[in-house]
């Protein structure tokens, strides 16, 4: 029988291993993909249970959502792998979709945050965001690298400041503290809009812009001497510093691309949901975090892969629309949500103390 055909093939190379080899082999191989494998069975078991679960829509809408948190992920893996975190990128999605949605309400909405300001040119507000992300980015970078701080503490200092003043943010114009809507059709089609579609339903644009935004990240990480000096520095900042690299340039350089990353989702998210107030972007970072270290990124330093992080947006996706489907109670789903995350993880740091 041709090898490609035989269902021995994948574990051929350990026929020439003794017994007691083969077997811890092959327990490698299903510790190693024991995230693919996890995915598989979650699928399977919620489509057999529901289903609708694996419709054209319902699939769309997976891809959708994991798109939207996709440049999040991307940013934090890059903090993680310095062995860092950032507990403030959900609070500056939060700031950059208010004040995007702020400069980008219609001309004529009665509850228009600034009556005076017309509607400002999207491309303008894009580069207005991006600047507000890498700004917050680059003040953690800077705190972390200059004054050897741990990014926990830094970041979760301007987690409350970046709160503080998007609620202050609020209070201006005529919007007194509520909820920013009625965005100019010239953002929200840019955004939400189509340009192509599976049968009847329609894949939002923002999914082409996450995939794109992936690509030149994936690029700058394998590619770059950028990315070769953030993986050194994650690894051994001492070694790394022996050898020529600029420790402190390269950590503020990763949390500034992180904050960018921060000030995309915002973009995104403010005409993705229509409606932004104080509590958009909430809790962002800990989804992200848990996307990333269940996709491989380790917070031992120095490991991590952009297809890892996709995969761990996508599961999480998969996890948290499956569980609607089942109708699981909301308040329970929580519970659910943090069982998962947990096992995912601790199967995850298993691999990495295998190899160790």
């Amino acid at each position: 029988m041709n090898e490609r055909f035989n269902i021995k093939a994948p574990f051929a190379k350990y026929a020439g291993l003794s017994g007691a080899d083969r077997k811890k082999a092959i327990t490698e191989f299903f510790i190693n993909n024991s995230l693919y494998i996890f995915m598989i069975l979650a699928i399977i078991i919620i489509q057999i249970i529901s289903p609708r679960f694996l419709s054209v829509p319902s699939i769309v809408n997976i891809i959708s959502l994991s798109a939207a948190n996709l440049p999040i992920a991307l940013g934090i893996a890059g903090c993680i792998i310095l062995t860092g975190t950032d507990l403030s990128a959900g609070r500056i999605v939060g700031l950059v979709a208010c004040v995007s949605a702020s400069l980008l309400q219609e001309s004529g909405y009665a509850n228009k945050m600034f009556p005076g300001l017309d509607t400002m040119p999207v491309y303008l507000v894009l580069l207005i965001a991006l600047a507000i992300g890498g700004i917050v980015g680059l003040i953690n970078g800077f705190c972390t690298a200059k004054f050897h701080l741990h990014p926990f503490i830094v970041t979760l200092s301007t987690q409350l400041v970046v709160y503080g003043i998007l609620l202050m943010y609020l209070m201006n114009g005529n919007n007194n503290g509520q909820s920013i809507s009625g965005l100019d059709i010239s953002y929200s089609s840019l955004i939400t809009g189509s340009i192509l579609s599976i049968g009847t339903t329609a894949i939002p644009n923002f999914v082409w812009y996450s995939i794109a935004i992936t690509a030149i990240m994936w690029f700058i990480w394998n590619k770059t001497k950028f990315g070769k000096n953030m993986f050194a520095v994650g690894s051994n900042p001492e070694a790394a510093n022996v050898s020529g690299v600029n420790v402190t340039g390269t950590i503020i350089a990763v949390f500034t691309l992180a904050g960018i990353m921060y000030g995309v989702t915002g973009f995104i998210e403010a005409a993705r949901i229509g409606s932004n107030s104080a509590a958009t972007g909430l809790n962002y970072e800990l989804d992200a975090i848990a996307a990333c270290v269940i996709g491989g990124v380790s917070f031992v330093g120095g490991i991590g892969k952009i297809r890892g992080v996709i995969i761990g947006v996508v599961l999480l996706r998969i996890i948290f629309v499956g569980l609607t489907f089942l109708g699981i109670d909301a308040n329970m789903q929580y519970v659910i949500k943090g069982l998962i995350i947990l096992i995912a993880c601790a199967i995850d740091m298993r691999k990495y103390l295998v190899r160790k």
